[in-house]
């Protein structure tokens, strides 16, 4: 009897229209709320729900009870959050269009979804690769949407049990995401980050100068390279090798490709490299990383140098001189194989694996699952690379949903013309919509190119991308260093170079952003500005973080000087100043801007404390001794906040903790200016404790008299700046600094 009571109080509080359990069972289906606008329909005969995460969803645990749960008459249940109504009827089927519907308001009315509803004002997503592209292309489905809504299917997709990936029970037949937003896009992103995991702190050394190509170097070849660019006054923070590191031609067995069996290997060629041991740490002391290629499917073949080891290992006869097919769903054959391929390398020193499979074609799933290759391999490489307390680094193809935790990805073989620049500005813009926030393109593209204004303008670009990387084809006419491409080019694309360098600390600071907030670092200006049309309007430009608005040229110039125009939208309750003239845009407007070689449409917004460092050529490694804190003039009234995010730059400390903030603050009252920059809270191994201020008043045209703590202060005229320039000597980073003018 007791009991029976117990049952009857448990009804009546799960339907009389208060809140109720989450997740919600009702017959073969499960409803489970991740947050008010995302929920988990499941539907599986006898119950059996998939508690496993997957690649895509990651997070199985959730506190949210914001629900109002009604049973009504005829099976007929009615679920409710603050952005949406579940109406249900538990008619034994799953989910279709007749016994399911959702309601949100959107755009003044209600709207409905239901398992048969399509995309109809979809923004876009991303691409997995860019091989061979050279126009543009159809996007893929990205999360963000005018329609309001948009649901990510996971029926089907293998779970992950004890970290490996198997098929999922037969009788769980559906698994659907369905995220209600309206036109609330940070909601969405963030709702994405609820069920499928943060995008990770990268390696800061990512997001610097990379050289990279397709040809047959030797050591000498490559330690030239690194002297050249310390010649010409260019950064380098990472170089890598491809093909070539390894031997090729004593392949003779494997499916090859593109008519070559030397594509997969992982002995070292020491016919173009020696001593790769003294190699690397020469190139280690000039503070360079290493990544080398790899092509893994054909795994490890006879002519391996550690093909007995790693077939003692497979417990194979190494008499027999057997080769075993590349096995990715093989748990013991993956262990084996990472382990072989790739301990020499990394006990050399390299930095990480640039994971280039394109093999699909030939082996499409992986063996067992329905898997493709891709998204499984770059859950492996990223995991493998996460030894030593390690931040993980990836650098492969985009793998789909839940990718975003195996930064950065790689483009692939674009080829260079313009249409394919103007495309790839898009398509980098739209990705953050999938979660993909962190390309490595090959800037001035894979084929082609040979044109020095469509190099430079491209380079442009890649000042505001995740990582500023070249690449090319195997051809000795094209490599793309900076200073092989004519004077002109060489001088645009160095000051692209050390404004990149510069600008390390904000661009640190955004990825920070990205971590905590899931606001991709390049993204589109309806991100920001959803209510503006201009914003869906304008896909030529993106915000670069917070406070910066790029729009790179992408049609050649007229002229000697290459003179090029560019529509830009400023959006409205700003004020902007472009980057390299300090020129004053109010918001709310449209304007052509027509820029030489050297420049290109560059704003920022003003009355914001913007972080930059002096000029590194190891522009990601060196520690911040000297915080440069630009801001441009705001209008009267402002008072914004900054923060500079700080750690160390490798390691997964930052998770416990380990990290630094300082904020700075710009208020304009009556033409009075201060700017703040509190203490620094928080630590972390490595950090500073005392360092110098430069104070840049960019744009500042009045006469001023800075006082700083109570002091009066020298500040310099800048013509660079348009403004003046205020130094402070080392300071405690726990000291308050005012200056005021």
């Amino acid at each position: 009897m007791k009991g029976y009571f117990l049952l009857t109080i448990l009804i009546v509080l799960n339907f009389a229209g208060i809140k109720g359990e989450n997740p919600v069972i009702i017959g073969n289906s499960r409803f489970t709320f991740i947050n008010p606008g995302l929920v988990r329909l499941e539907y599986a005969q006898g119950g059996h729900f998939v508690d496993e995460p997957t690649l895509f969803a990651q997070n199985r645990s959730y506190d949210f009870k914001e629900i109002r749960i009604e049973k009504k008459e005829k099976n007929h249940y009615i679920l409710s959050t603050s952005l949406m109504r579940i109406e249900y009827f538990n008619d034994g089927f799953p989910f279709g269009q007749m016994n399911l519907r959702v309601y949100y308001k959107h755009e003044g009315k209600e709207q409905r979804w239901y398992m048969a509803s399509t995309q109809k004002r979809n923004l876009g997503g991303t691409l997995t690769t860019l091989d061979a592209v050279g126009k543009p292309v159809k996007l893929q489905e990205g999360l963000l949407s005018r329609d309001g809504w948009y649901a990510i299917h996971d029926t089907g997709n293998e779970i992950l049990k004890d970290g490996w990936i198997q098929r999922r029970p037969a009788d769980h037949i559906q698994d659907v995401y369905l995220f209600i937003y309206g036109n609330d896009f940070k909601f969405a992103l963030r709702s994405l980050q609820d069920i499928s995991g943060p995008v990770p702190m990268t390696r800061k050394y990512v997001h610097g100068s990379w050289y990279c190509r397709w040809w047959n170097y030797t050591s000498e070849d490559y330690r030239d390279l690194v002297n050249e660019y310390h010649k010409h006054d260019f950064p380098l923070d990472i170089v890598v090798f491809d093909m070539g590191w390894h031997t090729q031609k004593e392949a003779v067995s494997g499916t090859g490709h593109a008519g070559n069996r030397g594509w997969t290997g992982y002995t070292w060629n020491q016919a173009l490299i020696p001593d790769p041991g003294e190699l690397l740490n020469d190139l280690k002391k000039e503070g360079i990383q290493v990544v080398l290629n790899e092509h893994p499917h054909d795994g490890i073949r006879a002519h391996e140098a550690v093909y007995n080891d790693f077939m003692q290992a497979m417990g194979v006869d190494t008499n027999e001189r057997k080769e075993l097919i590349f096995d990715a769903g093989n748990r013991n054959y993956m262990k084996n194989f990472m382990k072989y391929a790739h301990t020499e390398s990394d006990r050399l020193g390299i930095a990480f694996w640039w994971l280039d499979w394109q093999q699909d074609y030939v082996y499409p799933k992986v063996r067992g699952t329905d898997m493709k290759h891709l998204p499984w391999l770059n859950y492996i490489y990223y995991n493998y690379s996460c030894k030593n307390n390690l931040r993980g680094a990836g650098f492969s193809r985009w793998g789909g949903w839940g990718d975003h935790r195996h930064p950065i990805q790689f483009s692939g073989d674009a080829v260079g013309n313009w249409e394919m620049l103007k495309f790839e500005i898009e398509l980098t813009a739209s990705s953050g919509n999938a979660g993909c926030f962190f390309w490595a393109h090959d800037i001035g593209g894979f084929y082609e190119g040979n044109d020095p204004e469509l190099y430079t303008r491209w380079t442009q670009f890649g000042l505001l991308n995740s990582s500023l990387r070249i690449h090319s084809v195997y051809d000795k006419k094209l490599d793309r260093r900076p200073w092989l491409w004519g004077e002109q080019a060489e001088k645009a694309v160095h000051r692209i170079y050390h404004m990149r360098s510069q600008m390390l600390p904000y661009l640190y600071t955004s990825v920070w952003q990205c971590h905590k907030d899931m606001l991709p670092l390049i993204r589109p200006i309806y991100i920001d500005y959803p209510e503006k049309e201009e914003a869906y309007r304008n896909p030529q430009q993106f915000l670069f973080g917070d406070l910066v608005l790029g729009a790179p040229i992408t049609t050649p110039g007229l002229g000697e000087k290459k003179r090029a125009q560019q529509q830009v939208w400023l959006p409205e309750g700003e004020v902007w100043y472009n980057f390299f003239t300090g020129k004053r845009e109010e918001g709310g407007k449209t304007i052509i801007e027509s820029c030489e070689l050297d420049c290109f449409p560059l704003y920022i917004k003003g009355g914001y404390p913007f972080p930059m460092q002096p000029y590194r050529e190891k522009m990601a490694s060196e520690p911040l001794t000297e915080l440069i804190i630009r801001c441009y003039p705001g209008q009267d009234g402002d008072r914004h906040v900054y923060t500079l995010y700080e750690d160390d730059g490798l390691t997964l400390d930052y998770q416990k903790g380990e990290q630094a903030f300082t904020k700075m603050e710009y208020e304009r009252q009556n033409g009075q200016t201060v700017m703040i920059i509190y203490p620094t809270e928080g630590s972390y191994k490595g950090q500073i404790a005392k360092r110098k201020y430069r104070i840049e008043l960019a744009a500042e045209k009045r006469d001023i008299q800075p006082v700083l703590n109570g002091r009066k202060v020298k500040a310099i005229w800048n013509e660079d700046i348009k403004g003046y320039m205020i130094d402070i000597n080392f300071q405690n980073i726990r000291k308050k600094l005012v200056l005021s003018y």
